[in-house]
């Protein structure tokens, strides 16, 4: 049951367009322990973005020169390390294990599972109907779409014209550029400016805003320059290109392949403009839905607006068409991705058997209990919303804020820097927004996430003892700071 040479039926239960995470659980769980059927259909990769392109590989490429960071802060292992690069081919090795080109593994637990996969490009062409290049495809339930998301290319002038690297080239880079500008300044703009600089590139980011992780609190983007600039990049805030070019571009027939470094022209929000010359750029502008070949437009959706989904995850006027992960826009992050394929699964399981539906069913966590991990060093983890979201939404809002700075930072390094912030709702007395940045504070998060997304009353938290010598002792400051 892994092929479409050898499918059986042209009928399904339910359909899923998309291999990715979200799509492989939104199969699974709309049929496990049924004997529903399902097939997921895939043009790329089984496993989608996230395991050999983003996530995985991205991770893989910032472990090394965050391990030789934490070498260095403390006596005793600082003597004994002899170099704070690290080894480019051997760290490149690495990041191709762990993403590889491979999809078999993937495949086998489809198999495993029960789930049929179709190799193509999948395309909606009437209720409960998919065309798969020329072959017609049935559901009985439910159709979900789970194609993910694409990088967006600014509209400057010249800018696809010289092959500009998007998140998909940068990391899976063979040769490590001498000079690379990034044109973003969120999270993968910021992750990969980490480890473009780990590698030995000169790195110039040009950023359009004030700050970088512009959506998180103010204190993280600050805190995440102040340790970009340490390591040597350049960051030149207010500032967009205007103008790109590269001359040695050739179209061989096969493709085009270029020889040669960028020119451009940045400007400022002054209109200052100067000339930079790099070797490669990277475009980290943001994402959009890939919508595009969908055939929406085949069931009265536009295929250029975000897609309208309940919280069952149900598009808008289709009680049998629904959008998980990147491609609805609500929450585009791999987790989030696969809590929303969960949540849809039990939905099209619960209809199917006439279950009614509670709880469960709905994406609750997609509205102010989205938790996030920036990989730089420092690493930002938040989830929930930030004080200014909360402050405009209205809410009562108390916050408790300060320094890390107790007996388990202490032990993670002599110079050990890190900031918290606990978001209150004041009227419930209840957590609703938390961001720490600091070294490996990634683990921090989840407590957090459980008190958000629990509704845990201060008063409750106030007994959750936090382990002494912890980073995680930093809960009893932030609370004893609300007393």
């Amino acid at each position: 049951m892994t092929t479409s040479e050898n499918s059986p039926s042209e009928i399904y239960d339910v359909i899923v367009i998309g291999a990715g995470p979200a799509g492989e659980n939104a199969a699974d769980y709309a049929i496990r322990g049924s004997d529903r059927t399902a097939v997921i259909i895939e043009e790329q990769l089984v496993g989608g973005e996230c395991s050999y392109w983003a996530c995985m590989p991205s991770k893989a490429l910032l472990g090394a020169g965050a391990a030789l960071d934490h070498a260095v802060a403390l006596p005793g292992s600082r003597g004994r390390v002899t170099t704070s690069a690290p080894d480019a081919s051997a760290l490149l090795d690495w990041r191709t294990r762990i993403a590889g080109r491979d999809d078999t593994g993937q495949v086998e637990w489809l198999d495993s599972a029960g789930i049929d996969l179709i190799r193509g490009r999948g395309r909606i062409v009437g209720e409960r109907v998919v065309d798969v290049e020329g072959r017609t495809i049935r559901a009985r339930e439910a159709v979900v779409l789970a194609t993910g998301s694409t990088a967006a290319i600014p509209p400057i002038a010249g800018l696809a014209d010289t092959l500009p690297w998007t998140s998909r080239d940068a990391t899976n880079l063979l040769e490590v550029p001498g000079r690379i500008a990034i044109l973003g300044g969120g999270v993968v703009a910021c992750e990969a400016a980490t480890w473009c600089t780990d590698l030995g590139a000169a790195v110039t980011m040009v950023v359009r805003g004030e700050t970088l992780l512009p959506s998180m609190e103010p204190f993280a983007g600050q805190r995440v320059a102040e340790g970009l600039r340490e390591r040597g990049v350049d960051i030149r805030f207010g500032s967009t290109f205007t103008e790109v070019s590269r001359p040695d571009v050739v179209d061989t027939g096969y493709g085009r392949i270029h020889g040669g470094p960028v020119s451009a022209t940045i400007a400022d929000h002054n209109g200052h403009a100067e000339s930079l010359e790099v070797d490669e750029i990277l475009v980290a502008a943001g994402r959009r839905p890939a919508m595009a070949g969908l055939g929406l437009d085949s069931i009265g959706i536009d295929p250029s607006r975000p897609l309208d989904v309940d919280d069952h995850l149900n598009v808008a006027g289709h009680d049998w068409l629904y959008a998980v992960g990147d491609v609805n826009g609500r929450a585009p992050l791999t987790h989030m991705g696969k809590y929303q394929a969960r949540v849809v699964g039990d939905v099209i399981a619960a209809r199917a058997s006439g279950t009614a539906l509670d709880d469960r069913h709905a994406a609750t966590s997609d509205h102010g209990g989205i938790p996030q991990v920036v990989f730089t060093r420092p690493q930002v983890a938040s989830v929930g919303v930030t004080e200014a979201a909360a402050r405009a939404a209205g809410h009562a809002v108390t916050v408790s804020d300060l320094d890390i700075a107790v007996a388990g930072s202490a032990l993670e390094s002599e110079d050990y820097r890190g900031h918290a912030t606990l978001v209150i709702d004041g009227d419930r007395d209840v957590l609703i927004g938390a961001t720490f940045v600091g070294p490996d504070i990634a683990e921090l998060l989840h407590s957090a996430t459980v008190a958000v997304v629990g509704e845990v009353p201060l008063s409750r938290l106030w007994h959750a003892v936090p382990a002494y010598p912890t980073v995680s002792e930093v809960w009893l400051r932030l609370l004893e700071n609300l007393r």
